[in-house]
């Protein structure tokens, strides 16, 4: 029995671990490359040091995900994956969330213990809350809407730096 009361963490790519602005894609809009937003590593390997499944639940070509992150390790630290290229749909739709949730072998009851975290109020923030999930905002790119359209949009918490995930976990 695990005693931790998060049973697992979601982590959005797009700038939450990558910098999108750093991008470089092809005419098919999938990333060849990418740089990390500071911090990102840091928090990866700290998460996976601590004992945490993670699951990425990103929006795009699948390539996208694996240049982005495979050349700083980051990739394989992933326990699940659900990308909108395999899964078939977009963040908010609930569909992206539960298949990262039956690959981490995670009832929907427990989706409560779960946190997803994101930079897209829209998509990350509403989907999670839409599901019961734990909502975290990293508010750290100008490329998305600041303030929230809907009540589903607020998120539960917010952070500035990804680094800063830890202390909402302690």
């Amino acid at each position: 029995m695990n005693p931790k009361k998060i049973k697992a963490i979601c982590l959005d790519c797009g700038d939450t671990l990558i910098d999108e602005s750093t991008e470089v894609k092809t005419a098919e809009d999938i990333s060849l490359g990418a740089n990390l937003i500071p911090g990102a590593d840091k928090l990866m390997h700290s998460l996976k040091r601590l004992g945490y499944p993670l699951a990425l639940v990103a929006d795009g070509p699948v390539l996208t995900f694996e240049n982005n992150l495979r050349p700083y390790g980051l990739y394989d630290l992933f326990d699940a994956v659900s990308i909108s290229g395999t899964v078939g749909v977009e963040k908010p739709h609930p569909d992206i969330f539960h298949h990262a949730m039956q690959q981490l072998g995670i009832e929907e009851v427990d989706y409560k213990c779960v946190i997803m975290v994101g930079n897209h109020l829209g998509r990350d923030i509403k989907g999670a809350n839409d599901v019961g999930m734990i909502s975290v905002w990293l508010d750290w790119s100008p490329r998305r809407h600041k303030l929230p359209r809907n009540p589903s949009e607020v998120p539960q918490h917010t952070i500035k730096h990804p680094i800063e995930l830890l202390v909402i976990i302690d």
